[in-house]
C-alpha cells in the first residue's frame, strides 16, 4: 500500500487557492495509516510521481514574501 497526494495548480500564489487542509487536518488523515505508509505526490493523472523527502518540507510566511518583492 502506499499513499499518493494528487498534485494540483490551482494559482500563481497561495491567495488565489482557495481552501487546503491544514496541518491538523493532514495529521487526521495520516494517523488512519501504518506509519511506514509511504506518500507521494501524483502528477498528470497517475501518469508521474514524486517522492517528499523531509528536506522539501519548508516553512514559508507569507507576509515575509509580500516584503521581499515591494
Amino acid at each position: 500500500m502506499m499513499i499518493t497526494i494528487e498534485a494540483h495548480r490551482t494559482g500563481y500564489s497561495p491567495d488565489q487557492c482557495g481552501y487546503t487542509v491544514t496541518a491538523g487536518d493532514l495529521i487526521d488523515i495520516l494517523s488512519q495509516y501504518d506509519e511506514g505508509t509511504p506518500i507521494y505526490i501524483s502528477n498528470d493523472n497517475g501518469y508521474t510521481y514524486g517522492a517528499i523527502h523531509t528536506y522539501d518540507i519548508d516553512e514559508i510566511n507569507p507576509e515575509d514574501e509580500e516584503e521581499e518583492t515591494e
